[in-house]
């Protein structure tokens, strides 16, 4: 979240003083970051009066717990990646309507049918050690979970897709550290805002 704040204060810094807008681009800025901490101070207070979905650690999305039965296709950063590609080991759309699950406690905060590369996506916030975090679930044949509804951990909460033949069916996941931003490209070498899914799964176990 820091990274990402930082981020945007230099870009609109940069940019009123390309065009002498110091004044305006600065109140542009401070607007920002304030909807940015009240998004955040609302879901932290939200986690604090539902105790029981504060994460206790996560597990990975398929193959419950341990991806049993799958490999990592196309790991982060691999061609600029932003997330896991997780397909079936026995190749093809053999792991076409497998389960998704969720990969800790959080609140569902999208669902939504992005259509094109994206297909049906399923957004989670998690706060694990007083830190909020987002997964994202992409590619997915049905979602199974409603928005702005609490889930736990492990809980199967949509299919694996391929979005309506676009690719071979598998789940493409991302987990974030900068909250509320859009849906992205999928593709970057700027991580700013991205984790390494497997890494930080390793290191955040139950």
């Amino acid at each position: 979240m820091k990274q990402f704040l930082a981020c945007l204060i230099l870009f609109f810094f940069t940019y009123s003083c390309k065009n002498n807008k110091e004044h305006t681009s600065i109140s542009i800025t401070n607007e920002t970051v304030n909807a940015y901490k009240v998004k955040e101070e609302k879901f932290m207070k939200l986690f604090k009066l539902n105790e029981e979905y504060i994460s206790d650690g996560f597990n990975f999305p398929v193959g419950k717990p341990d991806t049993i039965g799958y490999y990592n296709a196309q790991k982060f950063q691999e061609n600029n990646h932003l997330g896991d590609d997780w397909n079936g080991v026995r190749g093809g759309n053999s792991d076409l309507g497998d389960p998704i699950y969720a990969i800790a406690n959080g609140y569902i905060t999208e669902v939504k049918d992005y259509e094109g590369g994206w297909g049906n996506v399923l957004r989670i916030l998690h706060i694990h050690q007083n830190k909020l975090y987002e997964s994202v679930y992409a590619h997915c044949d049905t979602i199974l979970i409603q928005k702005e509804s609490f889930i736990k951990k492990g809980t199967k909460i949509a299919t694996i897709g391929n979005c309506n033949g676009t690719y071979l069916a598998h789940l493409h996941f991302e987990i974030r550290d900068s909250l509320f931003m859009d849906i992205g490209p999928g593709y970057s070498d700027n991580i700013d805002g991205y984790l390494d899914p497997t890494k930080f799964i390793i290191e955040h176990p139950k």
